[in-house]
């Protein structure tokens, strides 16, 4: 039979068969003197083996001992090929419970998902554009800063500070930080910097007493450098006043 007739009989196609002979796995028949190729019915069983091989995921680089030597036990590889399989179950089962987890806050896919309820809950406090940016990509930092280890005293930050109960103060004092700009006045700030401690404050004490992820303490310099870029001048002196008061506390 000739190749087409081959393919159509073991269900694949002429360019899977020329494949097979470039890897090795298929014999590649001389041609007759009308210039084509002629395959028997040998050709065709090892093409069925070959589609029923890579079926349970056997690669064709690690076809030919299988083919041409019956004494080969197959039950290692195929121990193998499960227990790679099991590993792309379970990872890909927590890429599923991961999607599900910031599709339930309906937070964005490069959130974290540990921070993603608490990030719903600025959001949905209208905050401005420029600081829904701003907490989302110093959110996206710090995460990656604290890593894995870090993340659950990350996350107890954010839930004291994303409660309801502050939900007022949130909206309030976020609103109050976005106006600021060349008109204000130092008593501005200063009388924002106090309403922010007096009502964070208490909130955050408990947190600073614990110890802080490594990864946490290096990110001041980063955060700075970022607030430089985003931030207004009387925005980024409010958050060194506002940093300076609460050491104080």
């Amino acid at each position: 039979m000739r190749s087409g007739e081959l393919a159509r009989l073991a269900g694949v196609t002429v360019r899977a068969l020329r494949h097979y002979h470039q890897v090795g796995v298929l014999s590649e028949p001389d041609r007759g003197s009308n210039g084509y190729r002629s395959y028997d019915v040998h050709d065709l069983i090892r093409v069925v083996r070959i589609k029923r091989l890579a079926s349970v995921g056997i690669p064709l680089e690690r076809m030919p001992d299988l083919l041409d030597d019956a004494a080969v036990d197959g039950g290692g590889l195929l121990d193998e090929l499960a227990d790679e399989l099991t590993e792309q179950i379970d990872r890909l089962t927590a890429q599923r419970d991961l999607i599900m987890r910031l599709r339930a806050h309906d937070a964005a896919p490069d959130l974290p998902p540990e921070l993603a309820p608490f990030l719903a809950v600025f959001a949905a406090t209208g905050l401005s554009p420029q600081l829904t940016r701003l907490d989302r990509d110093q959110s996206v930092l710090l995460a990656h800063l604290v890593g894995d280890e870090g993340m659950p005293h990350l996350a107890r930050v954010y839930e004291r500070i994303s409660t309801s109960a502050l939900a007022p103060a949130v909206v309030e004092l976020a609103t109050r930080f976005d106006r600021l700009g060349p008109a204000t006045t130092e008593e501005e700030i200063e009388e924002l910097v106090d309403a922010f401690v007096a009502a964070f404050g208490p909130v955050l004490d408990g947190l600073f007493e614990e110890s802080a992820p490594p990864g946490l303490s290096r990110s001041g310099s980063l955060l700075t450098e970022y607030t430089t870029d985003v931030l207004n001048e009387q925005q980024r002196h409010t958050l060194t006043r506002l940093a300076a008061a609460l050491d104080k506390e």
